[in-house]
């Protein structure tokens, strides 16, 4: 989203404190403006500068519709899996930087194994832009919450290792571009 747009909540909702990960609420009629929109989150100031994520399913505080993932692929077999897991892990973003995770270069592996049940269980790496980020457990959560609702998905792991450490070399040339470092 170029265009920041001021807007009143017309309810209550749950915020994170960016960058601690603190969680908090803000009060229906209280002016944010809208910072960036992308994935299923919102990331917005406050009318006291502060900066606070709002989830997704809270869109309607914001007088927006909430944002649903549809998955690319309907078959749930390994490849399919991991095919979509890597999918909708492009739809988490690190509140303060419009680029997904992916194209950052802190998901290092994605790795999907059939399980006794008929489905499959995956596990994740991934790291964090910088040791004890405070929004680490908000976005490590998110990828488990994205790809749990995946068809053929009976279990996730997903583990923040902090070696190696994330560099921006690890980002793609999109994601360069997009941050303007190319």
């Amino acid at each position: 989203m170029a265009d920041r747009e001021v807007v009143f909540l017309n309810r209550d909702v749950n915020i994170v404190t960016i960058p601690d990960g603190h969680h908090g609420m803000l009060r229906k009629g209280q002016e944010v403006t809208i910072h960036q929109s992308l994935g299923s989150n919102y990331t917005v100031f406050t009318d006291y500068g502060h900066m606070v994520r709002i989830a997704g399913v809270d869109a309607d505080a914001l007088g927006k519709e909430p944002q649903h993932l549809q998955t690319l692929v309907s078959e749930t077999d390994a490849q399919a899996v991991e095919r979509n897991c890597w999918e909708v892990m492009k739809t988490v973003y690190d509140p303060e930087i419009p680029v997904n995770i992916v194209d950052l270069g802190l998901v290092y592996g994605c790795d999907v194994t059939a399980n006794a049940n008929g489905g499959h269980d995956v596990r994740i790496r991934m790291t964090l832009t910088a040791p004890g980020c405070g929004m680490g457990p908000v976005i490590q959560g998110d990828v488990e919450k994205c790809i749990r609702g995946l068809p053929g998905v009976d279990s996730v792991d997903v583990e923040v290792v902090l070696d190696p450490p994330w560099s921006r070399e690890m980002m793609s040339e999109v994601a360069q571009v997009q941050l303007g470092l190319f």
